[in-house]
Order: C-alpha cells, then structure tokens, then sequence
C-alpha cells in the first residue's frame, strides 16, 4: 500500500492531507491503515479530554486522582510514538526536542 504525506496538527487533533496554516506541526508519511490507527488514537485523546473537562467541574476529584487525565496522557504518548516512527526527518527531530521523558516515550 503506498504511502501518503499527511500534516498533523496535535492541538485540534487535526489530519489533512492539505498544507494549511498552523497544521503542520508534524509531517509524516502513512498508508491508509496507520492514518486510521493514529485518527482512533486522537480520537481516544478528544474523548479523554471531554471527561477532563466535566471533571474539572467536580471540585472533590484531585487531578492526580482522575483516571481520564491519565488516560489521555497516555494517548498523546502513544500518538506522538506513531508520529515518529511515520515522521519525516524534520518530524522526528522535532518530536525528540520535545523534552519528553526517554524512559516513557522509545
């Protein structure tokens, strides 16, 4: 299957197959199947943060007790691996100047 060049934008959990302003924080190269593997990961992310958000409501919920705030941490390392590892060179320099814990993302 041959692969496509996608531009992610991670903050509105956006993938296009277009340039825009803004989106192409990460560029990567994925066939049709790893794009759908990363949209159900960025999916999982927005569902996690809705929950966030009606928990912050909830004034008795400690952050550190929340299962979504987890959850959704644990998406966004997961997403930011498959962009990577489906990264261009740029891509993937950038993702490891992030400062993300080694030990948590490789």
């Amino acid at each position: 299957m041959a692969k496509q060049t996608y531009f992610i934008d991670m903050a509105t959990h956006n993938i296009s197959r277009h340039k825009h302003e803004g989106n192409n924080q990460f560029v990567i190269h994925a066939t049709d199947e790893e794009v759908h593997r990363l949209r159900t990961i960025l999916n999982a992310m927005e569902d996690e943060n809705w929950t966030s958000f009606f928990r912050a409501h909830i004034p008795f919920v400690q952050y550190h007790q929340d299962s979504s705030n987890h959850n959704y941490d644990q998406h966004f390392l997961t997403a930011i691996r498959l962009i990577h590892e489906l990264g261009d060179e740029e891509t993937r320099t950038h993702i490891q100047s992030m400062g993300i814990n080694e030990r948590h993302f490789f």
